[in-house]
């Protein structure tokens, strides 16, 4: 286990400690898949199975939560059989992930219109949803057919129907807001942008970019992310 602090912290507070809400967009399955001269769906498949060893290393972190950009409302854009293929890695990932999820204590949670996605992906979810539902070690937010202009509408509107719109009632009506603040949103693969993910949540958040394409991603480097976190300074716009 990574030798980091597991206290939250708050404004004000610029001593190194462990991140509780860590981030990814997960970006580079296609290029790697084209480097090798494969097709795109074996990128992808390797993009899963690298998913899968870092929520196991990052529950070995003593991390809270867990967010991961699987498919945004902007991916319908791509070819059905790109779409076909997501979405038949994503039932795979589910079946055959769900009893690990539960015996290490892991919560799942989604983000995003889950429910406008196929109804057999839709019972599937709801299954693991709830029979991880009290589990409590490590929450994985997987995002899903998330957008985070679309969830700041939402939020929005919900907060004006209870009253004065004010930054902490959009707050409390966010797809995260049952989630410790964000702490570190990584993005793979070179690119140093957010792609309308996590607007709000990482207004004061660290980012961390790497070249590395997702399917290359290690634990290694991960922990490579948690180190240079616990380096940096956070002043929440003090001195």
């Amino acid at each position: 286990m990574l030798g980091f602090a597991k206290k939250a912290k708050t404004p004000g507070d610029t001593q190194p400690t462990g991140p509780r809400h860590v981030a990814i967009i997960m970006d580079g399955n296609g290029r790697w898949a084209k480097k090798k001269h494969l097709p795109r769906a074996l990128g992808h498949k390797k993009g899963v199975e690298v998913v899968r060893e870092i929520v196991r290393h990052a529950g070995k972190t003593g991390l809270e939560a867990l967010s991961l950009y699987a498919f945004s409302s902007e991916n319908w854009k791509r070819p059905e059989d790109e779409i076909s293929d997501l979405m038949g890695l994503l039932r795979a990932f589910i079946k055959s992930d769900l009893d690990e999820f539960a015996a290490n204590d892991v919560r799942l949670k989604i983000i995003g219109n889950y429910r406008a996605l196929a109804p057999d992906i839709v019972d599937l979810i709801d299954n693991a949803i709830a029979r991880t539902a009290h589990n409590s070690r490590t929450t994985l937010a997987v995002a899903l057919n998330y957008g985070s202009q679309d969830e700041l509408v939402r939020a929005a509107t919900a907060a004006a129907a209870e009253g004065a719109i004010t930054a902490e009632g959009i707050e409390a009506h966010l797809d995260t807001a049952d989630l410790p603040p964000l702490d570190l949103l990584i993005r793979t693969s070179g690119e140093q942008r957010l792609s309308n993910f996590m607007l709000w949540q990482a207004a004061y958040a660290e980012l961390w970019f790497t070249d590395t394409l997702w399917p290359d991603f290690t634990p290694a480097e991960f922990d490579t992310a948690l180190a240079e976190f616990g380096k940096r300074e956070r002043r929440y716009g003090g001195r």
